[in-house]
């Protein structure tokens, strides 16, 4: 194919899915404000929006309001074309969802699990994978994709190279999946897709700048910088929990000493809940919230002290992005009634006066969905772009 014919193609699919967004975010919408707000011509836009329905992704709806001459027939987006499947792979946890194009969730799922072994774990994803694939209606397009989010660096070939919580190394789940299931596999950090789940869905849709710190059996952190996902250099951005903040400190899974979250994650809080025998052996995060839902006093005492650990990497987090929004998500945002105070008086004490300016912290509004949320959305764009992914590779 001649260079010339490559570049009109390209032109072709960019305004497609500036179409096809169009009709996302304004939907009903009718094909003359569709041009008006593109800037495309109507010509154009007419013959993008029957590719569009062809394809099953929108459908015409009875007219709109008439501004004076013929009432116009709206665009609306079929978000029910397809599905995607989000797993969320914490240390303790497994949650998966289902969404429709849109990121409503139509099925989801949780297991809990302590100290497995890497094919235990892929056997309770197969299982748990399998199970929503049988729960998902039927679509034109089917699922189009499945999404992990894991608690460990990933490379950008989605190989996951180091979870020291999990005790995995070089674990290549994606190829593993792809074989088994025969469609698009997304692997991410799971704070990562926290943040951006709280981006699209949650509590970071008006700020630019956002640090989301996901804090579970450990703390990782996503970033948005300017409106987009930072990921680093090679993708390794966000190992904010192996920042250290004691220099003599305890060991950590990662190898280094003093790690933020040997101190205030959910693993050092029920490390010190057990240690101050407010816990069994087995007993976890949501033992010790039922004790301080029901008032107990030295429970509480455990989440503040959590609370101003947590304000400590927060702190520096601040001071190195100066972001106007930190969002604390994953499990232990349900602790946010007793964390708040203990985590805003450390903060207010601590801060540079002049970073406490225009930054709000606040709790994940999504609960424990966040990073699912945020793998499925990376799923359906990874749909809506892969017409011309297909279209080059076919060069």
């Amino acid at each position: 194919m001649n260079h010339k014919t490559w570049n009109q193609h390209v032109v072709k699919q960019e305004n497609k899915a500036l179409v096809l967004k169009t009709i996302i975010q304004l939907s009903p919408i009718s094909r003359a404000d569709i041009a008006q707000k593109t800037g495309l011509n109507k010509g154009t836009v007419s013959s993008l929006v029957s590719e569009l329905m062809e394809e099953q992704l929108i459908y015409e709806y009875g007219p709109g309001e008439s501004s004076g001459g013929r009432r116009p027939v709206m665009l609306l987006f079929n978000q029910v074309a397809g599905y995607s499947i989000g797993l969320d792979l914490g240390v303790n946890y497994l949650l998966g969802i289902v969404t429709d194009l849109q990121g409503n969730i139509t099925q989801e799922k949780i297991i809990k699990f302590n100290n497995l072994s890497y094919e235990e774990i892929k056997k309770r994803l197969y299982e748990m994978i399998d199970n929503l694939i049988s729960l998902t209606p039927e679509s034109p397009y089917g699922i189009v994709g499945i999404g992990i989010g894991v608690p460990g660096t990933v490379s950008k070939s989605g190989k996951i190279l180091l979870a020291p919580n999990l005790n995995w190394q070089n674990i290549d789940l994606k190829s593993t999946l792809k074989e088994k299931y025969n469609i698009p596999i997304i692997i991410e950090n799971e704070a990562n897709a926290g943040a951006y789940g709280e981006k699209l869905f949650g509590a970071g849709k008006e700020a630019k700048n956002i640090v989301y710190v996901s804090v579970g059996i450990g703390i990782g952190a996503g970033l948005i910088l300017n409106n987009q996902l930072y990921r680093g250099n090679n993708g390794f951005s966000g190992e904010i929990g192996h920042m250290t903040i004691e220099i003599d400190g305890a060991k950590c899974s990662c190898g280094s000493m003093g790690c933020w979250e040997l101190y205030a994650s959910e693993q050092a809080l029920v490390k010190n809940a057990k240690r101050a025998g407010l816990l069994t052996d087995s007993a976890e995060l949501d033992n010790l919230l039922e004790l301080a839902e029901s008032g107990d006093e030295i429970a509480i005492q455990q989440f503040e002290h959590i609370g101003e650990y947590l304000a400590v990497g927060i702190n520096n987090i601040i001071n190195i992005f100066n972001p106007e929004q930190i969002i604390i998500g994953n499990r232990m945002a349900s602790a946010e009634r007793w964390l708040k105070n203990a985590l805003e008086k450390r903060m207010l004490a601590r801060t540079l006066w002049f970073q406490q300016r225009d930054l709000e912290i606040n709790f994940s509004e999504l609960s424990t969905h966040s990073a699912a949320l945020g793998i499925t959305a990376f799923v359906v764009e990874n749909f809506f772009n892969s017409d011309l992914q297909k279209f080059s590779q076919a060069l």
